[in-house]
């Protein structure tokens, strides 16, 4: 109760202080590149339920949905401004809908995407598919796209079992570090 306590409150906040600034972005995405502003993604939701997870579009209409680190050369497939959201981690603002709607919280296991077999049978071993998806994890935080999966199963596994309102608040801060320093992040 505590965990969408924050997660509405936070996600209320944010939405009103990036409000201006998801603004700006969604105009950048529109000017810069044909096609629609949000990218609606078919991710795997807590047990395994599917749901559409909105980001600002960093990719070409037409671009497999497929994850950016198995693409044979992303940087081909990323529209003008791109690299600055990805960079930025900005293109993920529009998943505070989800958070608000209850289909993700702020913390927990990234959402897998539909055709991630491999991942979302290894969570599913694991008990991981329980949790809610976060908007940024442990798992987020420890490699990103960069670790092996069952790095990141283990990784999530560990969430799991250490969940608690001050591991979420690290996780919170250190995603927030992260973020500044552009760490592991995919362009």
């Amino acid at each position: 109760m505590l965990k969408r306590t924050l997660d509405v409150s936070l996600a209320c906040v944010s939405l009103l202080l990036f409000l201006p600034l998801i603004c700006i972005l969604a105009l950048l995405v529109k000017c810069t590149s044909r096609g629609p502003v949000l990218y609606w993604s078919s991710r795997v939701g807590r047990n395994n339920q599917l749901f559409q997870m909105p980001k600002f579009r960093t990719m070409s209409v037409g671009t497999p949905a497929v994850a950016t680190h198995l693409l044979e050369d992303a940087t081909n497939y990323l529209t003008p401004v791109g690299s600055l959201l990805r960079k930025t981690s900005l293109d993920e603002l529009p998943q505070l809908w989800s958070i608000l709607i209850n289909d993700m919280s702020f913390v927990g296991p990234r959402p897998a995407l539909f055709n991630q077999t491999d991942l979302i049978q290894l969570r599913s071993s694991c008990g991981v598919d329980i949790l809610p998806p976060g908007l940024t994890g442990w798992a987020q935080i420890n490699g990103r796209d960069e670790i092996p999966i069952p790095e990141k199963v283990a990784l999530d596994l560990e969430y799991l079992r250490r969940r608690s309102f001050g591991f979420d608040i690290e996780i919170l801060f250190k995603t927030l570090l992260k973020v500044i320093r552009s760490d592991n992040v995919s362009h």
